[in-house]
């Protein structure tokens, strides 16, 4: 018999011998992702895994793959390699209890820790380690006493662990956490997911949810949101098995108030929705006041993507009041953030700015970045944005610009992604009302990059809303048609009624160009249904506006219905106050008089309007205006 050495396979190779073993037939992904894990490249560990997994009943043949029976549970280890593995470690007998307690920190761990828990002293410590290094059980990197030490292989460190009686896994892991918490008190801030993991083990779950809760505050603040929802969900099932007390509903509290926000960045801003619900029940039971807040601003932002944007304004009105009692500048600047989000989307664009101001006034970036984090956004950062694109609408396009210029700078100032991204977004949507395609597409391409970054797929959605625009009205309309499609189907995946009026007169306008008319009216008529059925009337004046122009471009063109819808949109933005809409709908009025031969209305109409701005002469709304009022003197 010739005894072969064999090398550790790279990812490649040994996915191969997975495949072979297998017979050819392809493995679940998952399931061959947690071999290579487990397994480490050696190839006898993956033969003997990959036979007990097709022995196993969790997989069934399907023609050439196999797919799962059902829920994976974890990976057992074969009792063939588990017999060899333990072999091993009962043969060094003098240092199988050390190898135990090395694998109950991990499967790497320092010299120093485990020296702090050791009941040996420092000469048997270092003659073990050295016999299970030189047994190839554990690899050494660095020298004593600042060494640190990894299992040869993870199975190794699973056959020490699972040798262990559970009481004194228990107690192992109890003391290990101690001695974390004297001996290295940076982990308790860096690293608390470790202490939470040993607590856990220990069975000291008050401890454990306590850093659990920890964990995902420290990874919400690095805006590692999944990091955070699996910490915030570790702790929540825990809590499960505990006694209902005013305790147990603090903790579970403060859990909830983190999983929210971090659910809104991954699976959308409608998924926490029950999450805050259930935030705001536990604030008012354990009779945490000013805890109710962040939830009820997650319930005002639910109802507003639920298309309910009369009781959203209602909430928002109701948690200012409910503010007052608290004079806290944070809770005041998320209340005004509300308000204004609120009012911005059913075109109420005067008191959007207003409360924008407010929101700013007591916004501050370094107050409590922890208590920031745990609304679903920056409260200082959506102030700013809605306020700037107020700005536009109320009829100062150069105010507006270097609002958002200013916004856009604090988020990145910020280090925040997310602020970052959505910031970009809405640089984009104002750049798009300000009718500047390459803008729109350049913010728009490095909003939806950030957000694939970061993993917030319904941020990314919406940048194919103002970069569809950009590519229509930069000739490219069919790719542009295509994004705001998709942008849509994303948004109806997500469950969102809100927004559909801007979505839908985009459309409209760019099947205009597009010359498909008939498919206008249906996007224009539906974007109409959308403002009525929620009272969301931002963009209600222009989509009167684009429908006129579609009248006029239509085969059998009905001058008189447009001048209607015409009219329509002038009184919309006229109540609105809203001068860059305002302006638009005189322009459109305007240049149907003109070719009718009513050039003295037309003049007086464009030049009341015209004369009422003071700066933004260069953007293309007020040059279109400039150049008609110059064909009418």
């Amino acid at each position: 018999m010739t005894e072969l050495s064999l090398a550790r396979l790279q990812t490649e190779e040994a996915a191969e011998l997975i495949r072979r073993v297998a017979q050819g037939n392809v493995l679940p992904d998952e399931i061959v992702a947690d071999v290579l894990t487990k397994t480490d490249g050696v190839p006898l560990f993956i033969e003997e895994l990959t036979k007990t997994l097709l022995e196993s009943g969790l997989l069934e043949q399907r023609d050439d793959r196999y797919q799962l029976a059902g829920p994976l549970p974890p990976l057992a280890i074969p009792d063939t390699l588990h017999d060899s593995l333990m072999a091993r470690l009962d043969r060094l007998s003098a240092t199988k209890a050390l190898a135990q307690l090395g694998a109950v920190i991990g499967r790497e761990f320092s010299y120093p820790l485990l020296k702090a828990v050791s009941p040996w002293n420092e000469d048997l410590l270092q003659q073990g380690l050295a016999q299970l290094v030189g047994a190839e059980l554990l690899y050494q990197q660095g020298a004593l006493p600042h060494a640190t030490y990894r299992f040869k292989h993870a199975l190794i460190r699973d056959a020490a662990y699972q040798s262990l009686l559970k009481r004194t896994r228990q107690q192992h892991h109890q003391r290990i956490a101690a001695a974390i918490e004297s001996a290295a008190p940076e982990a308790v801030e860096t690293q608390p997911e470790l202490l939470a993991h040993h607590y856990t083990e220990a069975g000291l779950t008050e401890r454990a949810v306590t850093y659990w809760y920890a964990a995902a505050t420290h990874a919400l603040g690095r805006h590692a949101s999944q990091e955070a929802i699996n910490h915030a969900t570790r702790g929540l099932e825990l809590l499960a098995s505990q006694p209902d007390t005013r305790e147990r509903g603090v903790l579970e509290l403060k859990l909830q108030q983190v999983l929210g926000p971090s659910l809104s960045v991954l699976a959308g801003p409608l998924a926490p929705e029950r999450v805050h619900a259930r935030a705001y029940a536990l604030a008012r039971e354990v009779g945490d006041f000013a805890a109710q807040f962040p939830a009820l601003s997650g319930l005002i932002y639910a109802k507003i993507l639920h298309g309910q944007m009369p009781q959203a304004r209602a909430l928002a009105r109701e948690y200012l009041e409910l503010a007052d009692s608290e004079h806290d500048p944070l809770i005041f600047a998320a209340g005004h953030w509300m308000a204004a989000y609120t009012a911005w989307w059913q075109g109420d664009v005067v008191s959007a700015r207003y409360h924008s101001r407010k929101g700013l006034e007591f916004y501050d970036p370094d107050q409590r970045l922890t208590g920031i984090a745990v609304y679903n956004q920056n409260p200082g950062i959506v102030c700013g944005y809605v306020g700037a694109l107020a700005e536009w609408v109320l009829g100062h396009p150069a105010e507006a610009a270097k609002a958002m210029a200013r916004v856009v700078r604090h988020a990145i100032a910020l280090e925040h992604p997310y602020s970052v991204a959505i910031t970009r977004l809405f640089s984009a949507q104002l750049a798009q009302l300000r009718r500047e395609p390459e803008a729109a597409r350049i913010q728009a391409e490095e909003a939806y990059n950030k957000g694939v970054e970061i993993g917030a797929p319904a941020l990314s959605l919406w940048c194919l809303l103002p970069r569809g625009w950009a590519l229509a009205q930069q000739g490219d309309v069919t790719a542009g048609i295509a994004d705001i499609k998709e942008a849509m189907d994303r948004r109806r995946a997500f469950g969102m009624r809100a927004v559909w009026p801007w979505y839908l007169t985009l459309l409209a306008e760019a099947f205009g160009l597009a010359g498909e008319v008939h498919k206008g009216f249906d996007a224009v008529d539906e974007a109409l249904e959308w403002v009525r059925r929620n009272d969301e009337r931002l963009y209600e004046s222009e989509a009167h506006r684009i429908r006129g122009e579609l009248l006029l471009r239509s085969e059998v063109s009905d001058p008189a219905q447009a001048e209607e819808c015409f009219e329509q949109a002038l009184h919309v933005a006229r109540a609105q106050q809203a001068k860059s809409w305002e302006l638009r709908a005189s322009t459109s009025m305007a240049r149907l008089w003109f070719r009718q031969g009513r050039r003295h209305d037309a003049r007086d109409l464009l030049t009341s309007i015209y004369g009422w701005f003071t700066e933004g002469f260069d953007t293309a709304d007020l040059q279109d205006a400039k150049d008609l009022l110059g064909q009418l003197s």
